[in-house]
């Protein structure tokens, strides 16, 4: 019998919307004065079609003692529906009410390079950015900036087409 470490739960997505989630992580203390305090992680899905509804089942590894916090992305036609949840031992639990959130819309009838951000100690970036169309992450190219003696990276943007990029930071 295999012995499974990680949870997994469950969502239904209706037709014409697609969810991905992620988990936040907390950057160790000590990589905090070099790195951002959070950075996200996408969890693994499998996915099966049921009528007409797509039944998503995500994954997570390391469960947490504490919760794994989660953020939750519905992409409609012409909007992101975003949701915070915490998996707890045996059980999801998700916002009843989405909280407000501040971003910015990225657009350009140019093509443009999103470049300079800087990567954590995994190689993770604190800003995600994904095509809506898709929920792919736009994958960004890695450098060595040898001015900061950093590894960054940079993203190509395709231009008449929207992209939604969002941070996890602390309220301050």
């Amino acid at each position: 019998m295999e012995n499974i470490q990680g949870k997994h739960f469950s969502i239904t997505d209706p037709k014409g919307i697609k969810t991905v989630i992620y988990q936040i992580n907390e950057t160790k203390k000590e990589y905090l004065e070099e790195y951002p305090k959070y950075t996200v992680e996408r969890l693994e899905h499998t996915e099966e079609i049921v009528g007409n509804l797509n039944r998503k089942t995500f994954y997570v590894e390391e469960p947490q003692k504490n919760g794994n916090q989660l953020v939750i992305l519905s992409f409609g036609e012409d909007r992101v529906v975003i949701n915070t949840g915490i998996l707890l031992e045996n059980e999801v639990k998700i916002t009843k009410k989405p909280e407000p959130f501040k971003f910015n819309t990225l657009y350009s009838e140019e093509e443009v390079e999103y470049k300079d951000f800087q990567y954590t100690p995994n190689l993770q970036r604190p800003i995600t950015i994904i095509d809506p169309e898709t929920t792919e992450e736009v994958k960004p190219v890695l450098y060595f900036d040898e001015q900061t003696n950093e590894v960054k990276g940079k993203c190509k943007l395709k231009p008449y087409k929207s992209y939604f990029a969002f941070e996890i930071r602390e309220k301050k």
